[in-house]
């Protein structure tokens, strides 16, 4: 019977300190600049989530400026429509994700073309056949077709447009790709002509995915569990699992027993555990709640003592933090929850409500800390009101 591996100890201070070195949050410019640093942040983190909600800067262009400071929106266009280095896609969410690992993908858009997609059933061939006949002759948005009749809605976020749906049905078979965004305007192209396949990638196998996906996770979370690297993708947990198990034997994997985790299950790779200190303490983050940091709630609030809410579809006398408040880092700590708006006709980043939290919550720690928010925060504004989509 074989030995039990023992587990590596590891306090949330430490356990912060990889995430965030993984996240790249701990250093000012880890990426570099231009386009290229875009597709870098995408490939290192995996993906960037994508999200229409704007009353601040749309999620994506948030999540790469938190980590490129003179990023440009032209940038993100670069890398999609003309180094195409990114492409858009479903992880667990609509996302950027890197070019190169398109392969992992194609198995789930063979399935959507043999099985369909529970979200647009309501696409006739005739629809399809009309898009496909448009987009051969160019790239094109739905702009571009103006001759549909209306249909009504089965779900809140679906389009009256049939035309939309086979679009988005064709993208989700990997048949249409997006080849450039303007704002949430989705300009579609033949997948094959837009990267230029003679003959398209070979599939990964089931075996590669679920390596990738263990991968991708320790690789921009440094410390894992399960659920963080399944975050809404509880059919791979098993295969995931299995892979885990023998990594451990082979001594690839060490299992951390996370201070406060409990009973959940924590692995790291052996390097990956030893102490890398705190980053540059200096920093200031004001983060999208789509940011990956963020965005697995309980996870979050494990690492960091911070539960973040989402109160966006919450009614305004049961928020706490406001409509969309956005969490502060500074060093290795949320500090705060600040609800911002942006007043675009007026060029003003609107301040709504501004909640201390942690440690912050104690009134001696926000005299130090309050002067270096607002410096960022004015930083933030200018890329908040900077031209361009």
């Amino acid at each position: 019977m074989p030995r039990p591996i023992p587990s590596h100890p590891l306090s949330r201070t430490d356990a912060r300190h990889i995430w965030l070195r993984a996240q790249r949050l701990d250093t000012p410019v880890p990426f570099g600049d231009g386009p290229a640093a875009v597709a870098a942040a995408v490939e290192h983190l995996g993906y960037v989530q994508i999200d229409t909600i704007n009353v601040i800067e749309r999620a994506h262009h948030h999540i790469l400026y938190s980590r490129i400071p003179d990023y440009r929106r032209a940038d993100l266009r670069h890398a999609q429509g003309v180094d195409k280095s990114v492409f858009e896609y479903w992880t667990h969410a609509l996302s950027y994700v890197p070019a190169g690992d398109i392969s992992f993908f194609l198995p789930a858009m063979r399935q959507h073309r043999r099985e369909g997609h529970k979200w647009f059933n309501s696409v006739t061939p005739a629809d399809m056949r009309k898009v496909m006949r448009l987009i051969r002759q160019g790239p094109l948005t739905i702009r571009d077709i103006d001759d549909d009749v209306l249909v009504e809605k089965e779900h809140l976020w679906q389009s009256r447009k049939p035309s939309k749906r086979a679009l988005q049905l064709a993208f989700y078979t990997g048949v249409l790709t997006i080849s450039e965004r303007n704002g949430m305007l989705k300009t579609y192209d033949l997948t094959a002509r837009h990267f230029g396949w003679d003959k398209p990638p070979k599939p990964a196998s089931a075996r590669e995915i679920t390596a990738y996906l263990l991968d991708r996770a320790l690789r921009s979370q440094g410390v894992v569990s399960l659920d963080s690297i399944c975050h809404l993708d509880a059919p791979s947990k098993k295969s995931v699992r299995r892979l885990i198990e023998t990594r451990l034997r082979r001594g690839e994997l060490v299992p951390v027993a996370l201070e406060g985790a409990g009973k959940q299950e924590h692995w790291a790779r052996p390097e990956a555990v030893q102490p890398v200190g705190e980053g540059d303490p200096g920093l200031v983050h004001i983060l999208s709640p789509f940011d990956p940091l963020i965005i697995q709630r309980k996870r979050t609030e494990l690492f960091f003592g911070y539960g973040h809410r989402f109160e966006a579809y919450v009614p305004k006398d049961k928020r706490l933090f406001g409509y969309f408040a956005l969490p502060v880092l500074v060093g290795d700590e949320i500090v705060a929850a600040i609800d911002l708006k942006t007043d675009r006709p007026n060029k003003k980043l609107l301040m709504q409500k501004w909640s201390w939290v942690g440690s912050a919550a104690k009134r001696g720690a926000r005299k130090a800390l309050k002067p270096r928010i607002e410096e960022e925060l004015h930083r933030f504004e200018r890329f908040q009101l900077a031209n361009g989509p």
